[in-house]
């Protein structure tokens, strides 16, 4: 009970400001005329604010400034997170180059680094210890700029970034009070309340998207959460956060091999996401995308808190989970319609068992034409 009572108003006071301000963003993006634009791999219809960022964005700072000391590791990752921050609002004004959107992303990961001093310095796997201070700064830098895009790219769907992220937080946060992180608990608690506050108006059918501002936000701050807590845990150093994000993560580097692979432009946006392809090949109506994507990730997450008091038996659960996911690539041609190399073998084990390898592998290639 003192622990809930304790937790209340972390929570509490960002999920007020945030269930608060919320219309209020909705009435300055309509003013600014901040509307989500409509085109081929759009799901929704008519004119909807994208500015529900600056609500989430407000709610958290506000709580910070009220209830957190803040000292020079935090004031790094709030300063880099008001700079992200921006980079959101404008690109939701203004429609940024890809190049220019990422250049504020670029220089938002740099300052937790260089001025919050959370730059990863060892991989713990296990019982090993893997230095990696060479390129501690290089592996930093890309986990911070890979989640905070990873994030923005699942805004496809009413609440799909918003309560994925919220699962994400809460993940973290717990597993930051079983490691006596109490820095972890309150900044998860704040974040998870200004997004509960946001939700509400966010969930199908939605009336205000959280925009760039909101989405990048987001990310950039799990990403920071992620190298501020888990350093010194047993299990694979990035290893909590990878398998926590596996949703946004996973579909993030299926996009970028999808579209290599067709010739495309990384940045090339498409209709092949994990939600487009739940929605349009399963049939999954919206609403029910989105919660067999939350539930997706409360597997995930629930691996990373069993892998924390069981490292063995969460990782053959990991195993498992893996193994679920990839068949479902295999079938649906997320990566391309020829590439199943599990089902492929299972199939010819069955039918033709003492087909060669070579044959196999031929039979699989993918046709980059495609």
């Amino acid at each position: 009970m003192n622990l809930v009572l304790g937790a209340l108003p972390y929570f509490g006071i960002a999920f007020i400001l945030a269930l608060v301000l919320t219309p209020i963003a909705k009435r300055i993006g309509f003013a600014l005329g901040i509307y989500a634009q409509e085109n081929q791999r759009t799901v929704h219809h008519g004119k909807i604010v994208r500015f529900g960022g600056l609500a989430i964005y407000i709610a958290f700072i506000v709580t910070m400034a009220i209830l957190v000391d803040a000292d020079q590791t935090i004031n790094g990752i709030l300063l880099g997170g008001l700079v992200i921050f921006i980079g959101g609002v404008l690109d939701d004004l203004f429609d940024l180059k890809p190049i220019i959107k990422l250049l504020f992303i670029c220089v938002a990961a740099l300052i937790p680094i260089t001025y919050g001093g959370i730059e990863l310095g060892v991989i713990n796997f296990f019982d090993i210890t893997i230095d990696i201070e060479p390129i501690s700064f290089f592996v930093s830098f890309i986990w911070i700029v890979g989640v905070a895009n990873a994030i923005n790219l699942i805004d496809g769907l009413d609440g799909l970034a918003g309560g994925i992220s919220a699962i994400v937080l809460c993940v973290i946060g717990l597993i930051g009070f079983f490691m006596g992180r109490r820095d972890l608990c309150v900044i998860a608690l704040i974040l998870v309340g200004a997004i509960g506050g946001f939700l509400p108006y966010n969930f199908h059918p939605a009336s205000i998207f959280m925009g760039d501002c909101g989405a990048l936000f987001l990310g950039y701050m799990i990403a920071c959460l992620g190298l501020l807590g888990f350093k010194t845990t047993t299990f694979i150093t990035l290893g909590f956060p990878i398998v926590i994000l596996f949703v946004p993560l996973a579909d993030t580097c299926l996009a970028i091999i999808r579209r290599k692979l067709k010739g495309q432009k990384v940045s090339q946006a498409d209709k092949s996401h994990l939600h487009h392809v739940l929605m349009y090949k399963i049939g999954l109506s919206h609403k029910n995308t989105v919660i067999v994507l939350y539930v997706v990730t409360i597997l995930f997450g629930l691996d990373a808190i069993l892998t924390y008091f069981h490292e063995g038996i969460g990782l053959i659960f990991l195993i498992i989970l893996c193994l679920i996911a990839w068949v479902f690539i295999e079938l649906t041609g997320m990566i391309n319609p020829k590439f199943h190399p599990i089902i492929g073998l299972l199939r010819r084990t069955i039918h033709h068992p003492k087909k060669s390898n070579s044959a196999f592998f031929e039979a699989n290639k993918i046709d980059h034409r495609e």
